[in-house]
């Protein structure tokens, strides 16, 4: 089978990867939750890694690292956490609904959102400033498009909006695929998705922010810390990590960045350079409309005049063992934006290969003639 569907879950994990989680599970104890070897021990690697994940993406303290389960949960802690009624946000219409929903659920406590549209089917950093006002409290605003692969320009953000207006940024599709460094770009806050492109296993991923925020959690219960109060610890990272992290994905996500290291620069040209081929095919195949330019994030976005998007994906699996997303991509206002009422997302790794670029771009050919 071919696996084009990585911006969802990354699809092939290095060895070490695999080896950390699976080692994880043969010896494993809760971190930091009693005083015997095996959890002491299981602590200091969780440190390791907390450590590991912040150097990687210029992070701003270790204590500042939080680990989620997934992007998800990291997102709805930076903006229910943060956020406050009468607080006015600038988001963009590329967003996914991880920041989308959160945001809707806020506007029913006093929180005002403003949605900056996108230019030439791009997230424009002039069409986000243009919208922030002196009394702006947070910029939210992805990395990079779930649905294209279209990247803003963040520095230019940061850049354009009044120094005290918080950046907080959805790294789902661009933390692993490219270099991200939260201090060099001002950025405040950042959730990560640690299976996608940093190359972990599912339920580990991370929330890192500077000291110019202070969230508060959004879930409470046992931390090992302070047991004998009834409030939440109030310092870092234990206010944030109740109940038992899932320690075989915290260490497979730093055998993930560990990997990466290594090995960015290679991922960068190699991804780019298999966007590229894929666009510059399916660019020549009548009936087929592209919404992609190449990208270091391996997400090729198309729809078809002959099969809806849904119908393509199950006849790639179905026909042809090729896996990929159809639909709205869980960023409805994207769509809506395009035009679109659903594409076909085609998302590769560096673990894929150009003979399964040629042999996708093959298939979609023979569906495009093919209207049985």
């Amino acid at each position: 089978m071919i696996y084009f569907d990585n911006a969802a879950t990354g699809g092939h994990k290095p060895d070490s990867v695999i080896n950390a989680a699976a080692t994880a599970m043969k010896f494993c104890a809760n971190p930091g939750r009693s005083g015997h070897r095996l959890s002491l021990a299981c602590l200091e690697r969780v440190y390791v890694c907390r450590k590991l994940i912040c150097d990687f993406l210029g992070g701003y303290s270790y204590e500042r690292t939080i680990f989620t389960k997934n992007c998800t949960e990291a997102l709805n802690i930076a903006l229910l956490g943060i956020l406050k009624s009468g607080d006015e946000v600038v988001t963009t219409v590329a967003e996914h609904n991880s920041v989308l929903r959160p945001l809707e659920f806020l506007k029913s406590k006093g929180v005002k959102v403003a949605y900056a549209p996108l230019k030439d089917g791009n997230i424009d950093a002039g069409e986000v400033i243009k919208l922030v006002k002196p009394t702006t409290r947070a910029v939210v605003i992805t990395l990079a498009s779930n649905v294209t692969g279209a990247a803003p320009d963040i520095k230019a953000v940061r850049a354009g909006i009044p120094k005290g207006t918080l950046l907080i940024c959805d790294g789902a599709q661009a933390c692993g695929h490219v270099g991200v460094n939260m201090e060099e770009s001002g950025i405040d806050v950042l959730a990560t998705a640690g299976h996608k492109g940093l190359l972990g296993i599912q339920g580990g991923s991370a929330l890192l922010f500077s000291e110019r925020v202070n969230p508060d959690p959004v879930l409470y219960g046992g931390t090992g810390s302070e047991s004998y109060k009834l409030d939440m610890p109030d310092f870092y990272p234990d206010r944030l990590e109740s109940g038992t992290v899932s320690y075989p994905a915290i260490v497979s996500l730093g055998e993930g960045v560990m990997y990466l290291r290594e090995n960015l620069e290679a991922h960068i040209q190699k991804v780019t350079s298999m966007t590229e081929y894929i666009i510059q095919e399916l660019e020549k195949i009548d009936g087929v409309k592209l919404y992609s330019q190449p990208n270091p994030f391996g997400i090729v976005a198309f729809d078809m005049e002959v099969l809806q998007s849904e119908m393509v994906a199950f006849r790639l699996s179905d026909e042809y063992s090729i896996c990929v997303r159809g639909g709205l991509q869980c960023a409805p206002l994207m769509h809506k934006a395009l035009g679109s009422e659903g594409l076909v997302r085609a998302s590769v790794s560096a673990f894929n290969t150009m003979s399964e670029c040629e042999t996708f771009v093959s298939a979609i050919a023979k569906l495009a003639v093919d209207k049985s």
